[in-house]
């Protein structure tokens, strides 16, 4: 028996693919972890653990699809790091993009 399908559903499209939701937020401008957590939270409505956006930020950035850099605050505050997309990054993007229109086509169907 199924338990409760559509948070299953919600719970594989949102927190198990973080990594198109962060894309999706770098193609406007870079960002460090806190604030992309805070951007997902306020663009897609649901709230990542913290701990497995900074996994998903450093497997990115492993495979070449983010670059980070770390900036000094002018007020005093601690540098942070932020992530850029790369191109190879845009394009993952739209191929995740893709496959998800295309999805939703057939399920229309």
């Amino acid at each position: 028996m199924m338990s409760d399908p559509m948070g299953r559903l919600k719970n594989k499209l949102t927190k198990e693919v973080l990594w198109i939701y962060i894309l999706n937020l770098l193609k406007e401008r870079p960002m460090y972890a806190y604030e992309l957590k805070e951007k997902i939270k306020d663009k897609f409505g649901f709230e990542p653990a913290t701990v497995s956006s900074y996994v998903v930020l450093y497997k990115l950035e492993k495979d070449g699809y983010v670059t980070a850099e770390w900036q000094e605050s002018e007020t005093g505050k601690p540098s942070r790091k932020y992530y850029k997309l790369t191109e190879k990054g845009r394009k993952l993007f739209q191929e995740g993009l893709n496959f998800l229109r295309n999805t939703i086509e057939k399920l229309e169907e």
